[in-house]
């Protein structure tokens, strides 16, 4: 969930999308147009490219995704997108489900410019999207990802434990919140139940192996509290990094500037590890 003014108190000048970037829609596997922007950044051209994944009703030109997009931008070529349902993409949100789809169409294009390695980092869902997409495409040139960084991330589906997320899911069970969702958050809901249920979080994880993983999350997270990045951690049986970060809330507002640029550090040193 993405919330508030971004990067508040956090010191930084987020600028809009740079005249270097190159903005398309992308087509995904069902069909559905998802808005990206690729930006070539400021480090190596041969290294690894970081695919940014945004939290529910975020978008690549809210300002608490740009700032994250211009941090890691700082050392290298990052790919933002869109997700289903939100701003200028097409269709509407799964939540979690078919943003899988996205994540691939974004990860394969970043591979079509040229870059051999690529790294997905997500935010909240986004988070939650990267663990499932390195669960489902492994082997698969075109989709695959490097190493895999998840921030604010749930470790299981239906969690209703704070209010929070209470909130969020009357946004998206109920269709006066889906309306909410629509009018003030700027994100088309899909009206019905998961059938199947997608692969949770926490089961995705033992199968990313041997694929790096970095699990970030924040100790005063209101959303997700503590014991999901354990349970994310413990899933790996080992193969996972944990950072619990002190006074951190939740994703992309959360996230200071420095925390974003040693995320994008350990992401560029473990892309191009293997």
């Amino acid at each position: 969930m993405s919330r508030g003014p971004a990067g508040e108190g956090r010191g930084s000048s987020v600028r809009p999308i740079t005249e270097r970037a190159r903005r398309v829609m992308l087509r995904t596997q069902d069909g559905v147009a998802i808005d990206a922007s690729y930006e070539p950044g400021s480090g190596p051209a041969d290294g690894p490219v970081i695919v940014l994944a945004h939290g529910f009703t975020g978008d690549l030109e809210r300002p608490h995704v740009r700032r994250a997009a211009e941090v890691f931008a700082q050392g290298g070529a990052v790919v933002t997108f869109t997700f289903r349902g939100h701003g200028r993409s097409g269709g509407r949100s799964t939540v979690g489900d078919r943003e899988v789809l996205d994540l691939a169409a974004a990860v394969a294009w970043a591979r079509s410019l040229g870059h051999a390695r690529v790294v997905t980092v997500g935010f909240s869902m986004g988070g939650s999207v990267v663990l499932r997409h390195a669960a489902l495409h492994r082997g698969r040139t075109e989709a695959r990802t490097d190493a895999v960084v998840a921030v604010s991330a749930p470790a299981c589906w239906f969690y209703r434990g704070t209010a929070p997320m209470r909130r969020l899911h009357w946004v998206v069970t109920r269709r006066t919140g889906r309306m909410v969702g629509r009018l003030g958050l700027r994100t088309r809901i899909h009206p019905y139940d998961w059938d199947p249920i997608p692969l949770s979080p926490v089961e995705s994880v033992p199968l990313i192996a041997p694929t790096p993983l970095l699990v970030v999350h924040g100790d005063r997270d209101p959303y997700f509290p503590v014991d999901h990045p354990r349970m994310l951690a413990e899933a790996a049986a080992g193969g996972a990094e944990l950072w619990l970060e002190e006074g951190m809330g939740h994703a992309e507002h959360a996230a200071s500037d420095a925390l974003l640029a040693r995320i994008g550090e350990w992401a560029r040193i473990a892309g191009t590890a293997q």
